[in-house]
């Protein structure tokens, strides 16, 4: 089975804020070794010509895996958490460095490596987001909206502007409210957008897990790691919730090999969670 881990920061001490490639080739090692097969680096929201070089090390980190071929998990591009990001929903990310959605901006941080870049979150409800998003679709770049305020129909117009996936749904988003369902409740009842997971069950609940797969189209579904620097290169249960000094969540700390097994232990239908890991995301990355 194919694993492919489409949203991952780093682990073992290794990040994607970068200029080493020899970093992104470690993190790949790392994440071989508990049997992935794939991921996609995402690059955290910097300024731009900070975020051109944290891309650069990725792209030359691929150059380095199709020459030797023997770095690890394959590297299958960029992933761009942002920079266009509604600062109102920050999460773990630096909200000063967010951009308005435009053109201009997306050109100036991807010239050059148009090619290796597959995904780009965005906020649909900014201003400038649905051209934006309408014009990466065209392009063949998946576009999720994430770490935003967005309501219901604010993410069903960006849907039908082409976005393929929400980011870490329930995580860095407008909560779900009973008169207000908003991007969450946009997610979970669209049959055709898929939706990221982090499954550790730390940065969602076990039931709000049950939740998804109980509602969500489960060939819809993308169980990923958000895994940050802080990751340990095996799995150690305490330090599987990394959270900063006032309880916020800093990113996931287990691979999704691991949260895989995890969930399936707690109870969770085998058949619904494996392909959350392998093929849906091929799936996603292809459509």
């Amino acid at each position: 089975m194919k694993v492919i881990d489409i949203h991952i920061h780093g682990g073992g001490g290794y990040d994607t804020q970068t200029v080493d490639p020899g970093d992104l080739l470690r993190i790949a090692e790392i994440q071989a070794s508990r049997g992935v097969s794939a991921i996609i680096p995402t690059i955290y929201p910097a300024k731009i010509n900070k975020m051109r070089t944290h891309i650069e090390a990725v792209k030359k980190a691929m150059e380095i895996q199709a020459r030797e071929e023997s770095h690890g998990s394959k590297i299958l591009g960029v992933n761009l958490e942002g920079p266009f990001l509604n600062p109102s929903f920050p999460g773990a990310l630096d909200p000063q460095v967010f951009l308005p959605p435009a053109e201009r901006h997306y050109r100036e941080i991807t010239e050059g490596f148009e090619n290796i870049i597959k995904v780009v979150t965005i906020s649909p409800e900014l201003k400038g987001a649905l051209a934006l998003t309408r014009l990466l679709s065209d392009r063949g770049v998946a576009v999720s909206l994430g770490h935003t305020n967005a309501t219901f129909s604010e993410a069903e117009r960006a849907y039908q502007q082409g976005a393929h996936c929400i980011t870490h749904l329930f995580n860095a988003m407008r909560p779900y409210h009973h008169r207000e369902p908003g991007i969450a409740g946009f997610g979970l009842l669209n049959p055709h957008i898929y939706v990221e997971l982090i499954g550790d069950q730390f940065h969602l609940h076990p039931r709000t897990l049950d939740l998804v797969f109980r509602v969500k189209n489960p060939s819809k579904i993308i169980i990923v790691s958000d895994s940050v620097k802080e990751t340990p290169d095996h799995e150690s249960p305490t330090t599987a919730n990394l959270e900063n000094g006032t309880g916020k969540l800093m990113g996931g700390a287990i691979d999704v090999v691991t949260a895989a097994t995890k969930l399936i232990k707690a109870g969770f239908n085998r058949e619904l969670i494996l392909p959350c890991i392998s093929f849906n995301p091929e799936r996603y990355l292809s459509s």
